[in-house]
């Protein structure tokens, strides 16, 4: 198999190219398990609905870079829900078993109830129902909760980088409250939502000393809190490598003050490192991609806004679906260009971060509120 990089399709000539070479003639339906040049699965779809978010955070939309006059996608562009039911119909044929709401801030996205109650009905090709998830900001959450668990979302992830108020506000930007937050999680507990998560984002001298105050806060909780390397993505965020704080180093410091011992992964693939207290009493995670790559065992696919397929969090570029959406395309053409991505796929930018002749390509990372996290 090559590794060979197709382009973002553009035109019905190149559509048609593409579709009559990519599978088998004697493929008759667009199912089947896909494998890239690596040996990696199609496991995970994250499907961004906005690009529009009510936060500024430092590592992700910063406000010098996201002011008030700048120009987010038109309504028009946005896929529509039936498009990305149809799309994410596609993948889960090709064997896609969760499905991740992400931003921008997916919440801001008007009825977005709607479209958890159509994805919710998607079924893999044994029957199963699909994992449905949606990371949130946790601003509109408190409201939004029993009608996001009525419509079929089965977890929810909230964003939250500390519990100090005055740092969370200099990290959000928009002086929003811890408390809102934290009452936000409480109404996703009382409304049935289980194994919640609540990620945050570690930058060195910045935020590091709220690692400590999370872990104990949550502990015994039934929430588990993970705590994420800070990461190149995108160009907007002034990333240096001396502001990450390994996950080892996280974990050093739970561990002394609170005994910790090592979980395995809940599946392959898995981009958390999960770790249980000893006195039984829940479980915190780390992800670290900037330390410790899993790119070996990445079985992610992204989705934008306005239907550009991304193979990798730090990707470049992206793959044009939404034209072959609005150009009257058959599931079975479409199904047969996301093989062929797919299949091509050999992206591995976190195991290559540190040589020289990649740094070309992160000149041109897609930002963090494109894709999602």
């Amino acid at each position: 198999m090559t590794n060979k990089i197709i382009p973002i399709i553009q035109s019905s000539t190149q559509v048609d190219a593409l579709v009559s070479t990519a599978i088998p003639s004697e493929l008759s339906n667009p199912t089947g398990v896909l494998i890239d040049s690596r040996k990696r699965a199609l496991k995970d779809l994250r499907i961004s609905v906005t690009d529009r978010c009510n936060f500024r955070c430092s590592y992700c939309m910063p406000k010098e870079i996201f002011g008030a006059n700048f120009s987010y996608k038109k309504h028009s562009e946005l896929l529509s829900f039936e498009e990305i039911y149809r799309v994410a119909n596609i993948f889960v044929a090709h064997g896609v078993e969760k499905i991740r709401l992400t931003g921008g801030e997916p919440l801001l996205r008007k009825g977005i109830e709607d479209l958890i109650s159509m994805l919710a009905k998607l079924k893999t090709p044994e029957g199963k129902s699909v994992d449905l998830t949606l990371t949130t900001n946790g601003s509109l959450l408190k409201r939004k909760a029993r009608a996001l668990r009525d419509a079929g979302l089965n977890r929810v992830t909230i964003s939250l980088d500390g519990l100090d108020d005055s740092i969370f506000k200099k990290m959000n930007d928009v002086d929003f409250p811890v408390k809102d937050v934290l009452e936000a999680i409480s109404e996703a507990s009382t409304v049935g939502f289980e194994n919640i998560k609540v990620n945050m984002v570690v930058k060195k001298g910045f935020n590091d000393q709220e690692i400590l105050p999370m872990a104990k806060y949550f502990k015994g909780s039934g929430v588990t809190p993970r705590f994420i390397e800070y990461m190149d993505v995108g160009n907007t965020n002034g990333w240096q490598m001396d502001e990450v704080m390994p996950s080892k180093s996280v974990i050093a410091l739970i561990n002394q003050n609170l005994p910790l011992q090592p979980l395995d992964p809940k599946y392959k693939g898995d981009v958390s490192q999960r770790w249980a207290y000893e006195d039984g009493s829940g479980e915190v995670g780390v992800i670290s991609s900037v330390t410790q790559a899993f790119c070996a065992t990445c079985t992610r696919a992204r989705l934008s806004m306005e239907g550009k397929l991304y193979l990798c969090l730090f990707g470049n570029a992206g793959y044009d679906l939404r034209e072959h959406l609005r150009n009257d395309r058959s599931d079975l053409e479409i199904s047969n260009v996301v093989k062929s991505i797919w299949t091509n796929r050999s992206d591995r930018y976190s195991e290559l971060r540190d040589q020289v002749e990649h740094l070309e390509l992160e000149k041109n990372k897609v930002e963090m509120s494109y894709i999602g996290g």
